[in-house]
């Protein structure tokens, strides 16, 4: 007889999620669906608030990334203004980007995936969490805590709070970075230098035992999205969109914030609460593309500082093309946090980062404003309507998880039909069908956001379990 397994909770994610994997009669894998679970709807939450309300509003959706969404929503309501800021407060947000993308990255390898990386993927599910990896590996869990502290600390001294700060304003910045605040952040790079050299030795020792993951860890050929800047180098804050296709080839470029809605449609399936973003021209699901440290390492031809170009041509030796394993995630990841790392450097060492101008003003002069950055697990789009007074009328979130949803199911069903044979499974063959999800690190509050009539069920369950009814919509 067919059969179901669920894997629920899915472990070490941020927010809620499931897996079911269906069996037919053989016992053999038919189906495979990630559900993201949760039901928010923030842009419903934001109609009738005044625009310069937004940045801070929207940084409530996420505790992990909320920089991501002051940046995108600022970008948002400046389109609105009409406006340009300084660009010393350019530089600053940047920072504070990078800051962000340092401490979500070693939230997401060290805590997150490090366990099965380190531990590995049989391990006594009692320790395989950032304990465990602490008591086996103590010098490396703490780099990892250290590394988190880093970036969490850089954010608390640039814009006074670790987690929803409101120094992100439309216009730029509520306040100018002092030279004690810059010198500490400088102070603190070297220890963030060695830490990051630690992880990157350690991922490098173990990489090569998981060849058996990489071959099924969401290892197929797809779309890629992300920033980059004029001379093609990684971008995070301020640049335009280029997508390519699984040769590498351009499929668009150029991509701006203001004509994001006209390339990126979102569909909606009947398993899950978060949106299934693709690129209109191709249709759903052909359009359906990646983003990501993956997806922007292999777009981009360089990362602009020296140490993570080095690393980027290692990176990119490991295909003759994209990369396709969605486990070289992990790769990316630490990729991404030595660029940072060096970036930051790069900013804070220019005397004008210390300019008092860091704010526009104005009114609205648009009816209608969007706003693009790269959050740690990818593309971020915000978009909003207003009117005449400013009021917000609409709006959409376009997350990162979203437009990795296909490639997350299409991933959690190849694992799948790899592991589970004639209806028959271990706990480290599930663990592993929840590592090909933890790869792209979702964030599952972020992602869930309404999109028209979103399907809903509604079940009451009695003091035994047993389910008395049921509303679907």
């Amino acid at each position: 007889m067919s059969e179901t397994i669920t894997i629920n909770p899915v472990t070490r994610l941020e927010g809620h999620g499931k897996i079911t994997i269906e069996l037919n009669d053989q016992g053999e894998v038919e189906n495979a669906h990630f559900h993201v679970t949760q039901v928010r709807g923030f842009e419903k939450f934001a109609e009738g608030r005044p625009f310069y309300e937004m940045p801070s509003l929207m940084a409530r959706i996420c505790g992990i990334c909320p920089i991501s969404h002051l940046l995108a929503s600022a970008k948002a309501c400046e389109a609105i203004m009409s406006v340009r800021i300084p660009n010393t407060a350019a530089q600053l947000r940047r920072v504070l980007n990078l800051a962000q993308m340092v401490q979500s990255h070693a939230l997401s390898f060290f805590y997150l995936s490090s366990p099965d990386l380190l531990l590995g993927m049989e391990s006594d599910p009692a320790a395989r969490n950032i304990f465990g990896v602490v008591a086996a590996k103590p010098e490396l869990g703490r780099a990892g805590v250290a590394l988190r502290r880093f970036g969490q600390h850089i954010i608390e001294l640039l814009a006074n709070k670790r987690i929803h700060p409101g120094w992100v304003v439309p216009g730029g910045l509520t306040e100018p970075l002092d030279a004690v605040k810059r010198d500490e952040i400088l102070a603190m790079l070297p220890e963030a230098h060695a830490n990051l050299a630690l992880a990157l030795d350690a991922y490098k020792q173990v990489a090569a035992s998981f060849s058996p993951e990489v071959e099924v860890f969401a290892n197929f050929p797809s779309n890629y999205l992300g920033m980059i800047d004029e001379d093609e180098q990684i971008e995070l804050t301020d640049g335009d969109l280029r997508l390519i296709d699984p040769q590498g080839k351009i499929i668009e470029d150029g991509i701006t914030a203001s004509r994001y809605t006209e390339v990126i449609g979102e569909a909606v399936e009947p398993y899950s609460y978060t949106k299934f973003a693709y690129y209109k021209p191709l249709g759903y699901p052909e359009g359906s593309y990646r983003v990501g440290p993956l997806a922007r390492l292999n777009i981009v031809k360089s990362m602009g500082t020296p140490l993570a170009d080095k690393e980027l041509a290692e990176f990119k030796q490991l295909a003759a093309g994209p990369v396709e394993s969605s486990f070289y995630y992990h790769h990316a990841r630490l990729i991404e946090m030595l660029y940072g790392l060096e970036k930051i450097e790069e900013i804070l060492a220019d005397p004008l980062i210390l300019d008092k101008h860091v704010r526009a003003t104005a009114g609205v002069n648009r009816l209608e404003g969007a706003g693009v950055a790269e959050a740690p697990r990818g593309t971020l789009m915000h978009n909003y309507k207003v009117d005449e007074g400013g009021k917000i009328v609409w709006a959409n979130l376009v997350i990162a998880t979203g437009q990795n949803n296909y490639a997350m199911n299409q991933g959690v069903l190849q694992a799948a039909r790899h592991y589970v044979k004639d209806g028959k499974f271990t706990a480290g063959v599930l663990n592993r069908i929840e590592a090909v999800v933890r790869t792209f690190d979702p964030c599952l509050s972020c992602s869930t956001h309404a999109f028209g009539q979103m399907p809903l069920a509604v079940t009451l369950v009695n003091a035994d379990g047993e389910v008395v009814d049921q509303i679907i919509r």
